[in-house]
């Protein structure tokens, strides 16, 4: 299972969801992917407004924040 976060230089919000992934990360192991969208047309486009976008297996799981208890369920269920 692939976890991909969406995010760009200088969100708050985007650190904080990256903070929540990487803990639940101790507990539920799972492959993680970030793609900072800065300089990308078209994932500025696809993601400015919704940062952070987290997709669990290119399927979008969350926005602006990421719930732990919610996503340890998702990737507890996955794995």
């Amino acid at each position: 299972m692939k976890v991909t976060v969406y995010h760009a230089q200088g969100c708050h919000l985007c650190e904080r969801a990256l903070a929540v992934i990487e803990e639940v990360r101790t507990q539920v192991p799972f492959e993680l992917e970030t793609v900072d969208i800065g300089g990308d047309p078209e994932l500025e486009a696809a993601y400015r407004e919704s940062l952070p976008v987290v997709e669990i297996d290119g399927a979008r799981a969350f926005v602006y924040y990421v719930d732990p208890a919610a996503l340890r369920r998702k990737v507890g269920a996955q794995s």
